[in-house]
């Protein structure tokens, strides 16, 4: 009987998924994790992981975090705004997880978007994300500086300033500074050596790095 009310609840998310948000992008992502969950919903009390493409790409999450329940649910290019606008209720919600690690802005800023505004939108995810799930945890990405966007560093130092500030006084929920691990050493120019070649997405040794600051925070 649960797993014909889980089937039926999944039906609903998909066809309400199909016609709220057709033709929006990453439509097709969110029907392949959907896809993903029919035959396999992972339960509650998991590690979600979303954002944009930095997430999306980290292909290799789970086995980084071996026997952890790590839940990958990124969306490539996505922008902090589609979060709130769009996609928390079909790739946040559903999974009702223990921990939620959100890295998005960086396209925002990169679109135009200002730093209080990317502040502004974080705000409100998190609004969302504790009045439907008050005990998970909450963890912001600090938004890396990416080589390939060096016009935007100040808009991301910014943006950041304004979340940890946010941040700050709110009960589970934790910043987490990423531009100290993909920095070279003693300067705050980010290492190349660490991106692909289009200097925006890490290599796997970019996530190395990464994965040394999360490990804390994710176990």
């Amino acid at each position: 009987m649960k797993r014909i009310l889980l089937i039926a609840l999944l039906g609903l998310i998909l066809n309400s998924f199909t016609y709220a948000q057709q033709g929006l992008p990453f439509a097709n992502e969110v029907k392949e994790y959907q896809h993903q969950d029919s035959l396999h919903f992972p339960k509650p009390g998991g590690i979600l992981f979303i954002g944009s493409s930095s997430i999306r790409r980290w292909t290799d999450i789970g086995q980084r975090f071996a026997g952890l329940p790590v839940i990958n649910r990124g969306l490539g290019g996505s922008e902090l705004w589609q979060w709130v606008s769009h996609y928390t209720p079909y790739v946040v919600l559903p999974y009702r997880p223990a921990k939620i690690f959100v890295y998005a802005g960086e396209n925002d800023l990169a679109g135009g978007k200002s730093a209080a505004y990317v502040a502004e939108q974080f705000t409100q995810l998190w609004q969302i994300i504790r009045e439907k799930l008050p005990d998970a945890e909450i963890y912001f990405i600090g938004i890396k500086q990416s080589p390939s966007r060096a016009k935007y560093y100040n808009d991301v130092l910014q943006a950041n300033k304004l979340i940890k500030n946010f941040i700050a006084n709110k009960p589970k929920t934790q910043y987490i500074d990423m531009n100290i691990a993909t920095l070279k050493p003693g300067t705050t120019v980010p290492d190349s050596s660490l991106f692909l070649q289009d200097m925006l997405h890490l290599k796997s040794v970019g996530y190395d790095k990464w994965q040394a600051v999360l490990q804390p925070y994710v176990k």
